[in-house]
């Protein structure tokens, strides 16, 4: 079966600086992959390649076996490749409705349905359908934001810090998406600063410290490895 994605000895740059060296990694459909480590890691910058927001300057990034290295991060969405950025930069102006609307795909009947579909996967949103975006709580705006990054059923989902912020209550409702994400067929690439629920979520783990990948394998491995607290500060 052909894998869902495949980065084949990518490096990232930001800014003409390498900030990720040549790494590889392949993820089937279904699957969840956790990226670890600490601030400056490089798990954004790997996130922010693999969306097309910043520049692959080596290597080969595969979607479904069809080579999109050169891809836009518009083109890349519209293969089915969804990014949520950390600070979940909403419309402030728009309703939750509104907001899903907008990034649903279809006719008036098609994006209806998939906007139910999102109210399922966040329940916490259907009492706010009507809210603008501003004054949701922290939590309810990154339901909001991952809600509008899966509306049009990605094959790839790419989420950056997602538990950035939020409170301890409003984080099973997050990682719970994240597995429904996987159990409806998307890859999901995730970086977390949260380690614990980072590792829970994922069926593999890597760990990266200076753009090079120091510590990977199978999360529940990785969780009992002596080298981890190490490996998540760069040593």
């Amino acid at each position: 079966m052909t894998p869902r994605l495949v980065l084949d000895g990518v490096s990232v740059a930001r800014s003409d600086t390498v900030v990720v060296e040549p790494l590889s990694l392949s993820m089937d459909a279904g699957e969840v992959v956790a990226l670890l480590g600490a601030n400056g890691a490089g798990k954004s910058s790997l996130i922010e390649a693999v969306a097309g927001h910043l520049p692959i300057v080596a290597g080969t990034l595969r979607l479904d076996g069809r080579d999109v290295t050169a891809g836009s991060l518009q083109a890349r969405a519209r293969a089915g490749i969804a990014w949520c950025p950390e600070g979940r930069r909403l419309f402030p102006g728009l309703t939750v409705e509104e907001t899903l609307d907008v990034a649903a795909t279809g006719n008036r009947r098609v994006r209806a349905e998939a906007i139910e579909r999102m109210f399922a996967l966040f329940p916490a949103l259907a009492a706010h359908r009507k809210t603008p975006a501003w004054q949701l709580s922290g939590g309810q705006q990154q339901m909001l934001a991952i809600a509008r990054a899966v509306i049009a059923a990605p094959r790839v989902v790419l989420l950056d810090e997602p538990s950035l912020g939020l409170a301890p209550a409003v984080l099973d409702s997050v990682f719970d998406a994240v597995r429904r994400l996987a159990e409806d067929g998307a890859a999901v690439l995730l970086a977390e600063q949260n380690v614990a629920r980072a590792l829970a979520v994922a069926g593999r783990t890597l760990v990266l410290a200076r753009g090079r990948v120091i510590l990977e394998g199978p999360s529940e491995r990785i969780a009992v490895d002596p080298t981890l607290p190490g490996a998540l500060l760069g040593v």
